[in-house]
């Protein structure tokens, strides 16, 4: 019996992003795991505070918290995406310049390679 293999479907991440997705989703929760001990930890300074105040100090710290990250994300997935056009440009350029410089040496190597014998030729010595 042939054993049946799944395929893609259109549309489904494909393994390498469902892996991406899964980091992101793991990161965000440690970012927010990370918040609410730290909001703890600050509230904890605050002895004098009633519960539901203690609540509220820790649900703003978290809540300020992940906007901070989440500002300081977006960014860097900024940054990011204008280094990653910087570095293909270069890239580019360094590419055709290598090209431009291979093809000048290959035409001066064949300009002086090919009169040469032949002129040797022609002379006879």
């Amino acid at each position: 019996m042939k054993r049946r293999t799944p395929h893609a479907v259109a549309g489904a991440p494909t393994a390498a992003e469902g892996i991406a997705q899964c980091e992101d989703f793991l990161s965000w929760h440690a970012e927010i795991s990370d918040a609410q001990s730290a909001a703890r930890g600050y509230a904890d300074r605050m002895p004098w505070l009633t519960t539901s105040q203690r609540h509220e100090v820790v649900r703003l710290y978290v809540a300020d918290r992940v906007d901070l990250v989440r500002v300081m994300r977006t960014r860097t997935a900024e940054r990011n995406r204008a280094l990653n056009v910087e570095y293909i440009r270069r890239y580019e350029a360094m590419r055709d310049r290598l090209l431009c410089t291979v093809v000048a040496v290959a035409l001066v190597t064949a300009t002086i390679c090919i009169p040469v014998p032949l002129l040797v030729l022609l002379t006879g010595d």
